[in-house]
């Protein structure tokens, strides 16, 4: 049986979590909430975690969402509660009889309230939603209906570990949707993406379980009382997290503002940078490289003309590709200077000098941004069919001046569909 396709895919989760709120919320609805204290508290746990949710995520320069470290769990507040909640068995010492439909029900209107901001601005939340309903649920339902069985009784220490245990599959559970959601939104390879979900897992996704857990014990313990205490760090990170987004966001549009120098005095194409970069990016995504060499990779396909800016005389429509090597390396080499002078990172300005070395002797991401843009630039000028005319030569030169694994993965991208072939202007 073959795969099924990306949409499928990402249709399939949404109507899970959504047949599972709709369960949930007509069966809570229907028999009451049990503890509404206890819902109520852990409710407004996750409604502000949702609140103060920064869905200005960050984006690429081409405009497409990010993932990876950069886009993970932005509401790690939310988050905890979340699988507090469907962790709970006891709050201040008395049994609770909530059940795996009450903890979803409760999430998922929390949530609701939480995003109706974002929703009112147009903000995409569904995946979001999807992914809190699931994980809120799974994770209930591991645990739910063997604790009000009485099947914990007398574990003692252990009973700590099986929550650390189940809120691990937990996580696991939830990168998978991730990768999953991400796969099916931007079809990029599901392993890599898969391998940025556990990795990112280890940091702020292990800060969140280890959260939940805690909060599980000490309501359990001391009530409703210990919920401020032990959410105010995960607070004050998320608020922290905020400003890291806006400065990420700032720093990157700073990057895309001096990358249009060379548009502006008129040595490239209107968009060139722009369009270079985002395609760069979707070839690095294919070919399986990480969040940080991703980002280095784009902010070196951005500035990676700034060099031009030294040419006394320009370059026909910026077309660095038909120079003579030496000239190419010495514009590549005057562009690390400049890039340098920035603050960007130093990765980034040693891409931008290797851009006309042999390929042999690059590194991945400057065979990446060199055949992305000689693609560019030879199907911007080609007329009709120029984006499979750019290709061929592509191919025809691989034996020395274009890496073939780096176009052949640059014309799956392209079968794809993921961008619009390149135009000038």
């Amino acid at each position: 049986m073959s795969a099924p396709r990306p949409p499928l895919l990402r249709t399939l989760v949404h109507a899970c979590a959504a047949l599972l709120a709709a369960v949930s919320l007509t069966d809570t609805l229907g028999s009451g909430l049990d503890e509404r204290g206890t819902a109520v508290a852990f409710g407004a746990l996750v409604t502000l975690g949702e609140l103060t949710l920064p869905h200005s995520r960050l984006r690429s320069s081409g405009g497409t969402p990010m993932t990876g470290a950069e886009g993970r769990e932005a509401a790690p507040l939310g988050a905890a509660a979340a699988l507090s909640y469907a962790l709970l068995g006891e709050s201040g010492g008395q049994p609770t009889h909530h059940g795996v439909t009450q903890v979803v029900g409760v999430v998922l209107a929390a949530s609701l309230l939480g995003n109706v901001p974002h929703i009112a601005r147009g903000r995409p939340v569904c995946d979001h939603l999807a992914r809190r309903v699931l994980t809120a649920g799974f994770a209930a339902v591991c645990f739910q209906p063997l604790y009000n069985e009485g099947t914990f009784q007398g574990w003692g220490t252990a009973y700590a570990l099986l929550l650390v245990a189940i809120l691990v599959l937990t996580a696991l559970c939830d990168a998978l949707l991730a990768a999953a959601l991400a796969h099916s939104r931007t079809r990029w390879p599901f392993g890599p993406l898969l391998r940025d979900e556990l990795r990112a897992t280890l940091g702020i996704g292990s800060a969140v379980c280890a959260t939940g857990a805690v909060m599980a014990l000490a309501v359990a313990v001391a009530g409703l009382w210990a919920l401020p205490v032990f959410s105010l760090p995960l607070l004050l990170t998320q608020m922290s997290f905020r400003r890291y987004a806006g400065v990420r966001a700032t720093y990157r549009q700073t990057i895309a503002s001096l990358a249009r120098a060379t548009e502006i005095a008129g040595y490239t194409p209107a968009g060139h940078a722009r369009r270079v970069a985002a395609l760069s990016r979707e070839v690095g995504r294919d070919l399986g490289l990480t969040e940080a060499e991703l980002t280095v990779l784009e902010y070196a396909a951005l500035m990676h003309d700034i060099g031009q800016l030294s040419l006394v005389d320009p370059v026909p429509a910026g077309a660095t590709s038909a120079l003579p090597v030496e000239e190419q390396r010495r514009i590549a080499l005057l562009g690390g200077a400049v890039v340098r002078q920035t603050g960007v990172n130093p990765q980034v300005a040693t891409v931008v000098e290797r851009l006309a070395d042999p390929c042999p002797e690059q590194p991945v991401a400057a065979r990446i941004v060199r055949a992305v843009n000689a693609y560019e630039e030879k199907a911007r000028d080609a007329g009709p069919g120029g984006p499979l005319k750019a290709l061929e030569e592509l191919r025809l030169g691989t034996a020395g001046d274009y890496a073939p694994e780096v176009v052949g993965s640059l014309a799956r991208v392209l079968s794809r569909d993921c961008l619009t072939p390149p135009v000038a202007g």
